[in-house]
């Protein structure tokens, strides 16, 4: 089946992949592509409407990425969002002018025609501002809809183009409006809002029928969401012809290694299951540095999947959970945003074994995978589970990993975990980890004087991680969490809780 596109053109916004997935979430499907995409590269796409996104940069500042006027000239609908407004304007014979009052953070909306995008919105509403320069003056066609007190022009519309320009953010929770906005532009563009959980799983189970007819594929998986959905699919597309490799590396939670092998035996697969943790915990000895740790831990992972998969000479490929947001940062689209990672393939796996890369979730959004994991039917304690590092516990631990230390926190870890399901709070929660800390303080247990290391408890809320703040737990949860922390768990005699938001903190510590 083919879905509807919308283009979003990038120019460098820290919200562009959120209008992405909001978008998405209305039952869209979505693409990000850089701000100055070809006007024929859309049209060959069949889009049925383009976004023009925000961004850092002024339209007047030199070498500010640009609009390909063909985009404005392809008979769909356009919305252009606080720089991709201002571009709009600019390109259609409207004036753009630096304000003399720049507006950050909330603002009050007063709408001046309740019509088009804005209809059924309260006439007062809150929105989020965060821009420099303003419309003065709308293009010919144009009307304006909505206004700030610092603002002429927040909103206006072209309702015969069918475009629409907003100086404020709709996608972000601080506009409460925002998704109704949205809907009324899909409206707009004629959407069928077919983009759903059960018809992507169908897309993906029957696109790996059809481009995996014969051939083993090795997948790697963690016990995460990401690697967990793969597997699955792949169970579902290739049956017996999917091998899952397992690699414990003595770094995990409490019981992981053998909760994940439950797990995948309830999906009907028996993992292939590597013990490494000596080989990880001689290569970690003595290093403190997070970055050292990082690396070692990688390099070893490596070199420990890569023999044994050779052991399966006749297998074609690997399977690995790469996300959209992956292949965003990576790929160079981002507008005039700095590429933030280099995504790898599992550290040149495929090209060290001979063999071709699958990335089915490769299209899709974090929260559209768990949407897929369900429609699956792996249970939602399995698809909301909280993000766990890639290097596991060892960045958890500040300093040198030994077992001891591993020991120390991953007690502690599970009784925080279990508090906090105890009272009904970990759907409430985007993360919670627990941190040992290099510090030890002076104690009293007995009557005796203690002399042991600090647990520093984290737990975060965010839509996105990329901004995220410390949940607000009621005390007597954190007075259970202290207590049973130290009493149960040999090493530990203080507790502490982090209240740093991200940023300027970020969610790990290392």
């Amino acid at each position: 089946m083919d879905h509807q596109l919308i283009h979003i053109l990038d120019f460098g916004s820290q919200y562009t992949q959120l209008i992405a997935r909001r978008l998405r979430e209305l039952g869209v499907r979505t693409v990000i592509e850089r701000g100055d995409c070809p006007a024929e590269e859309i049209r060959e796409a069949h889009s049925i409407a383009v976004v023009l996104s925000g961004g850092p940069a002024s339209v007047f500042e030199p070498g500010a990425l640009q609009v390909d006027v063909g985009v404005l000239e392809l008979g769909i609908p356009v919305l252009g969002v606080c720089y991709g407004m201002q571009l709009m304007a600019r390109y259609l014979g409207g004036k753009v002018q630096p304000s003399e009052n720049r507006e950050y953070g909330l603002a009050n909306l007063e709408v001046v025609t309740d019509t088009s995008v804005l209809r059924g919105t309260p006439v007062s509403q809150t929105v989020w501002m965060s821009h420099g320069d303003h419309v003065a003056n709308v293009p010919e066609g144009f009307k304006v809809i909505a206004r700030t007190t610092n603002t002429p022009v927040a909103a206006m519309v072209d309702e015969a183009r069918r475009f629409v320009g907003l100086q404020f953010h709709p996608e972000v929770k601080h506009t409460p409006n925002g998704i109704a906005i949205l809907e009324h532009f899909l409206d707009m563009a004629g959407a069928d809002r077919d983009w759903s959980s059960e018809a992507i799983r169908d897309e993906l189970v029957t696109d790996l029928k059809t481009s995996l007819p014969e051939g083993r594929v090795i997948c790697g998986v963690s016990g995460g969401v990401d690697s967990s959905v793969t597997a699955v699919l792949l169970r579902d597309a290739i049956g017996d012809r999917l091998i899952p490799i397992f690699v414990d590396t003595g770094l995990l939670r409490k019981h992981e290694r053998n909760a994940v092998e439950e797990s995948f035996a309830d999906f009907g697969m028996k993992l292939d299951v590597i013990d490494a943790s000596d080989r990880f915990f001689s290569a970690l000895a003595g290093e403190g540095d997070p970055e050292q740790k990082r690396k070692i831990i990688g390099r070893e992972f490596v070199e420990v999947f890569e023999a044994e998969a050779k052991r399966f000479n006749d297998a074609d490929y690997l399977a690995q959970g790469t996300l959209y947001p992956d292949v965003i940062e990576s790929s160079g689209v981002r507008g005039t945003a700095a590429v933030i990672k280099t995504h790898h393939n599992v550290g040149g796996l495929p090209e060290r074994l001979g063999l071709k890369l699958v990335e089915p979730l490769r299209d899709l959004f974090k929260d559209e995978v768990r949407r897929v994991g369900e429609a699956l039917g792996l249970p939602h304690s399995f698809v909301w589970r909280h993000p766990f590092p890639g290097p596991g516990l060892a960045v958890r631990i500040l300093g040198e990993i030994t077992r001891e230390q591993v020991d120390i926190l991953q007690e502690a870890d599970h009784i925080v975990l279990d508090e906090i399901r105890s009272a009904g709070l970990y759907d409430a929660i985007s993360q919670a980890l627990c941190v040992l800390l290099p510090v030890r303080s002076v104690g009293v247990m007995g009557d005796a004087r203690t002399y042991e290391q600090v647990l520093a408890v984290r737990a975060v809320t965010t839509t996105d991680f990329m901004t995220a703040d410390w949940f607000r737990f009621p005390p007597e949860v954190l007075d259970r969490i202290a207590r049973r922390v130290v009493n149960e768990v040999r090493g530990v005699n203080r507790v502490v809780y982090d209240i740093t938001s991200k940023p300027p903190g970020t969610i790990e510590w290392e």
